[in-house]
């Protein structure tokens, strides 16, 4: 079972995917876990999970790890498949809780109030979630060498 779901090729596709995703979303975990890039930190991200978007604790601390953590482990290509089917539900939750009500296209050109943006980034980090969910890691991921 592990060997079918660390198994990739040596494919350029899974490495370009992963490392586009891991440093798109890099700045982003790092702003909700240590405030880096003028981000909440953790305590300001929680604040916000739980008053604004009113999520319960529990499920405000989830989404950022699995937010930091698919980050860290889509960069390496450790565990390729998990880490992507973990964004792909953490960006499904946040079209549902947040996003989907302010429409398709984000707040280019901001006739929506600051902080509101639509889903469509949402969609672009689905769409990749998916191939690297069916394809692996691919070239200089850990899942290869685990599988070699």
């Amino acid at each position: 079972m592990m060997q079918q779901i660390l198994a990739t090729d040596n494919g350029w596709t899974g490495l370009v995917l992963r490392w586009t995703i891991g440093m798109v979303l890099f700045p982003h975990a790092v702003q909700k876990m240590f405030g880096w890039f003028n981000g909440p930190g953790l305590s300001g991200e929680m604040k916000f999970m739980t008053g604004v978007a009113g999520l319960p604790a529990y499920l405000a601390v989830l989404a950022i790890v699995v937010e930091c953590a698919g980050m860290l482990l889509l960069l390496t290509g450790t565990g390729t498949r998990i880490a992507a089917l973990g964004i792909f539900g953490l960006f499904i939750g946040m079209i549902i809780s947040i996003h989907g009500r302010n429409g398709f296209f984000m707040n280019w050109f901001g006739k929506l109030p600051a902080g509101q943006e639509g889903f469509e980034y949402h969609l672009l980090v689905l769409g990749i979630c998916i191939v690297l969910f069916l394809t692996g890691g691919g070239r200089y991921s850990v899942d290869r060498w685990l599988t070699i």
